[in-house]
């Protein structure tokens, strides 16, 4: 297979360019070039948000048996790409989200749940939702139902993480000392390794799959108390998980899912849209999640690489609780719902 990817030096869209590598595949790789490429990936420079910014794409003259692309800005850039690259490329895979759907999602919904309203193929940036919703509308747009697939990504986890989920949580843990744990332990999480989701990407454009998938794990994949539990195993830190419920973590003025990272307290419906969603049309489509220990395991190796510090991308706020507001709440006397050494 001959495969182009837009972006492809950090995270999804190096995982897709490793995963195509590792197959075999002749990779190309267009993105501004200020990051250096995974070995054997052959690069065209050039700047999406700059006039003529795809002129070097235009002027290549490669073809391709698929394209991915993974922009989550304005839809411009995606109807641009992709406008040129019909004739030149097969198929075109755009890494969408699941922020698509008009909130709130309801519990188990699919593909077939109603999507944001208003979106356009050749807007610019407005909100996340639309955005994303704007780039599957230019995919479509220009390859047509039969020749684009729309991989609508959940929460994504693993190496190269630039949105620094994982990442806070590792380097909490490996700071030591008592942690604010959200519970219940017990909570199921829905996520996606991102390996898990190159490796399937690239197996639906083998296989000539097309439209929309929900690409996260099934429902209780794994647990809140088996991703912490894992981060303090691979970090060997002298930490505690002081697990603690709902209630007093909300009642501390706590924001769910940024301040704490992937945690959203059960039983609402931000947790259902965020971890109930029905993801049989994947599964059955050859979808496979790793456990979450080698996510974890991963991802710390990667961090320790680095030197313990993730890169972050310039357009998210970096997550994580101010280490005031978790002595706080870890000092008061209720609410705590029991200890993990």
């Amino acid at each position: 297979m001959r495969l182009l990817v837009l972006g492809g030096t950090e995270f999804v869209g190096r995982a897709v360019v490793e995963a195509a590598l590792g197959r075999g595949w002749e990779v190309t790789v267009f993105n501004r070039g200020r990051q250096p490429l995974p070995a054997g990936a052959r690069p065209v420079h050039g700047d999406r948000t700059a006039p003529d910014g795809l002129a070097a794409l235009a002027a290549d003259g490669g073809e391709w048996d698929a394209a991915v692309d993974t922009w989550s800005a304005a839809p411009r850039a995606v109807h641009e790409a992709a406008r040129l690259l019909r004739g030149r490329a097969g198929r075109y895979a755009y890494v969408s989200s699941r922020s698509v759907y008009a909130w709130p999602a309801p519990p188990g919904a699919t593909e077939d749940a109603p999507l944001v309203q208003d979106a356009a193929a050749d807007a610019g940036a407005t909100d996340y939702a639309h955005d994303k919703r704007g780039g599957e509308l230019a995919a479509v747009g220009a390859f047509g139902a039969a020749d684009s697939l729309l991989a609508r990504a959940g929460l994504i986890l693993g190496p190269y993480e630039n949105v620094g989920r994982l990442p806070w949580w590792l380097t909490r843990i490996a700071r030591g000392g008592p942690v604010l744990a959200p519970g219940p332990r017990e909570l199921p999480l829905q996520y996606i390794d991102v390996r898990d989701l190159a490796g399937w990407l690239l197996g639906a454009l083998e296989s000539g799959l097309s439209g929309p998938y929900d690409l996260v794990s099934p429902p209780g994949h794994t647990t809140m108390g088996e991703l912490l539990d894992a981060c303090l195993r691979v970090s060997g830190a002298d930490a505690e998980l002081r697990w603690t419920d709902p209630e007093t973590v909300l009642a501390a003025g706590i924001a769910p899912w940024t301040e704490l990272p992937v945690w959203v307290p059960p039983g609402g419906e931000m947790y259902d849209a965020m971890h109930g969603s029905d993801v049989s049309r994947a599964l059955a489509a050859g979808l496979v999640c790793r456990p979450v220990a080698e996510t974890v395991a991963a991802t710390w190796d990667w961090l320790v690489r680095l030197g313990g510090s993730a890169p972050l991308r310039p357009d998210r706020s970096r997550p994580g609780l101010d280490p005031r507001a978790e002595a706080k709440v870890l000092g008061g006397a209720g609410g705590v719902s029991g200890t993990t050494p």
